[in-house]
């Protein structure tokens, strides 16, 4: 089973990426599962969201306590929650930044986990660009697929079509492309 842990604020789709990641992982043919874990949040507080894909049926329904990878939508984050609690040793992080992760302090990190599985995307920027509102959850998304392996491309973008339609859906379609071909990039690997 690989189990996500999504960070974030409120207003920031946290809750909406956990419920993509897990219908774009069934549309792989993945057992999925998404759910939020938050109280009387407001706008700007801390949400976290949690995400399962497996090849088996999932039977826990316990939040994430020691995730495989670690989407973090706001790195303020980093500052006030414990944001890498559990982290596998052969996890993986990837942090919403323009920024490198030795650049947010993160160099004891980027050690301590294998090669190329900290990584930083600027997901603000892209949705910005293309929405006009600071929703980076398409981008964390494709992001996570293009590090982790766990999913394609397509399956990210089709997830979105789901939910949205017409121009939103496009606009979250060519985010997702952007993450996807920034993080391949980073990675020094082909663009799919």
């Amino acid at each position: 089973m690989f189990q996500i842990r999504l960070h974030g604020r409120g207003g920031q789709g946290v809750v909406t990426a956990a419920e993509m990641l897990a219908l774009a992982g069934f549309k792989e043919g993945h057992n999925a599962q998404a759910f939020p874990s938050f109280g009387s949040e407001r706008t700007g507080a801390p949400v976290v969201a949690f995400a399962r894909l497996s090849p088996n049926e999932i039977r826990l329904r316990e939040p994430i306590q020691e995730p495989d990878v670690v989407l973090i939508q706001d790195r303020t984050l980093l500052d006030s929650v414990d944001v890498f609690a559990g982290l596998r040793p052969e996890g993986y992080v990837l942090i919403n930044s323009s920024r490198s992760p030795e650049e947010l302090g993160l160099a004891e990190l980027v050690e301590r986990l294998p090669a190329g599985h900290v990584r930083t995307l600027p997901a603000t920027r892209f949705a910005l660009e293309k929405i006009g509102r600071p929703l980076p959850g398409a981008a964390m998304l494709a992001g996570f697929a293009a590090l982790t392996g766990m999913l394609r491309l397509e399956s990210v973008q089709a997830a979105y079509a789901v939910k949205f339609s017409g121009k939103v859906a496009e606009a979250n379609a060519d985010i997702a492309r952007l993450a996807w071909d920034y993080v391949k990039a980073q990675l020094g690997e082909n663009h799919a």
